[in-house]
């Protein structure tokens, strides 16, 4: 058996996550992994680091004839897995398609039903999944037994019952990285003294304990958080380190310090081993303390970040049912400040009920926290599958009741696929012009984003009347903001007149 497995051209990661780093999916090269442990034929093919063209995916496939195409995709980019997809079935009718990633929990059915390029799709965590499958198809046995595995089977979708988790982690091998072009990423992290040095990127745990109900981490990896030993992650990063000249980590874990205790064993044995290298990675404020934090700096932390979504404590308590308080989030600001850590705070507008005030609170905070010295995220509120949000959007009517993830141009959802990608965003009590007024407030706050060179993105993306219309909204308050900083600049910049009693007036003197 010969299986590929694709990451499609554009990439895994939203333009909104990636800040510009091109980082491996780690999720293809764990299944990867077990599928080479297990005596299988498999390849990684990045197409967007190797630059394939829908021809060079075409031939590749139909020259290799792979037993099997795993494609992972997110809810950002799922049309180009979709493609990739059809683009596969036609190269090589024989084999078997299947998709798997963050987007489907919840839309298998969906899928499988309106696209009949994909044989397959993988709920959950893939890799025992697809290593059942694969032996299944070789074997050419029933697949009604793969637990996780929804498929076609004369005419009918059929779904088996789910996966149970991977309950300890540290029984799957290391990502097979070896099976990359890993050059070709030229995945670095801005290191301040530095400038960019070579990274890599890991995950040490999968699942989040908490209830955000715009996220789908709880759905994809489970409310009970399965970690490795601390022993083995400062393995994997010594192991980054030695065969990949990694100098900075990127952890993509959900919750870096979901248990503070384990975070503080692998500082302890960071420091010990003088490993010297800068990491990134993101917390929960509600768990972390000034002496943690103090030992996560010293153990190479240079950049964290966390989630305060919404200064509105109403937004924050009753409707993101987000635990955590603005005060512990600026405790964290103020403690990464005086360690030498850069904070990297979280943002979201247009939360379900959200009023204009409320916004405004969160802009308030945004230009505070960036002056304060903070590097500022934010993105306006999407719809993802599987999510408590996605529920409230189809009960109000925001979600049609015969939505399809399938169809690119439903012109009944709003997007942004310019800036925030191919998901679809939630709007409410906020008029477009007031986001719109938000998205730009933010932009000037961050200053290192780049309007302009979307121009081009942004005409491509329109699909209707509506999409113009929203566009020539966002153009009129770009303008309107630019005009009154200008004006507010010449204003603070023009001498003050002098008064002068009994003076004539300029134009008779």
């Amino acid at each position: 058996m010969k299986v590929s497995l694709y990451v499609p051209p554009g990439g895994y990661f939203a333009e909104r996550w990636s800040q510009g780093h091109m980082m491996p999916a780690l999720g293809i090269l764990y299944m990867a992994a077990v599928l080479e442990k297990n005596g299988i034929d498999v390849e990684v093919v990045p197409s967007h680091v190797l630059k394939l063209s829908w021809k060079d995916i075409y031939r590749r496939i139909e020259t290799d004839k792979p037993d099997v195409v795993g494609i992972t995709t997110t809810t950002e980019n799922r049309f180009l897995g979709f493609k990739l997809a059809e683009v596969a079935k036609k190269a090589y009718p024989e084999t078997f398609v299947v998709m798997g990633g963050p987007h489907f929990n919840g839309t298998a059915h969906d899928t499988l039903f309106h696209l009949p390029s994909v044989d397959g799709v993988v709920s959950g965590e893939g890799e025992m999944t697809l290593l059942e499958l694969v032996k299944a198809l070789e074997q050419k046995g029933d697949l009604k037994d793969i637990q996780g595995l929804s498929f076609r089977k004369d005419g009918h979708i059929i779904h088996n019952p789910k996966r149970v988790l991977v309950p300890d982690l540290n029984e799957l091998p290391l990502p097979a990285r070896h099976l990359e072009p890993w050059k070709a990423y030229n995945f670095t992290m801005e290191i301040p003294g530095k400038g960019p040095v070579p990274a890599g990127n890991m995950m040490t745990s999968r699942g989040c304990p908490f209830t955000c109900t715009f996220c789908a981490t709880p759905t994809n990896w489970g409310r009970k958080v399965r970690g490795l030993t601390p022993e083995n992650v400062v393995k994997e990063v010594e192991y980054l380190m030695e065969h990949y000249e990694a100098q900075a980590i990127w952890f993509y874990d959900d919750t870096f310090n979901y248990n503070p205790k384990r975070l503080e064993k692998i500082c302890d044995l960071m420091i010990e081993r003088k490993l010297n290298v800068k990491w990134y990675c993101e917390i929960r404020v509600d768990v972390m303390s000034k002496r943690l934090l103090a030992k996560m700096a010293e153990a190479g932390l240079y950049y964290v970040g966390f989630g305060i979504e919404s200064a509105s404590e109403r937004v924050s308590r009753d409707i993101v049912t987000k635990q955590a308080t603005l005060q512990e989030a600026y405790d964290v600001i103020r403690w990464s400040l005086e360690f030498g850590i850069i904070p990297n705070p979280f943002f979201i507008f247009s939360h379900p009920t959200e009023t204009w005030e409320e916004a405004q609170e969160t802009i308030r905070v945004i230009e505070e926290t960036r002056a304060m010295g903070c590097d500022v995220s934010a993105s306006i509120t999407h719809i993802y599958p599987g999510t408590p949000l996605e529920q409230r959007a189809k009960a109000e009517g925001k979600l049609p009741k015969d939505f399809s993830w399938t169809k690119k141009n439903d012109r009944r959802v709003i997007l942004l696929t310019a800036a925030q990608g191919h998901a679809p965003l939630y709007i409410d009590k906020l008029t477009w012009s007031q986001i719109c007024e938000l998205i730009f407030r933010f932009s000037n706050a961050h200053r290192k984003i780049s309007l302009y060179r979307k121009i081009p993105i942004v005409l491509k993306s329109i699909r209707s009347w509506g999409d113009v219309y929203r566009y020539s909204v966002m153009a009129f308050v770009f303008a309107k903001l630019k005009l009154r900083r200008l004006f507010d600049r010449n204003k603070q910049q023009s001498p003050p007149r002098l008064k002068m009693e009994g003076a004539m007036p300029s134009s008779q003197g």
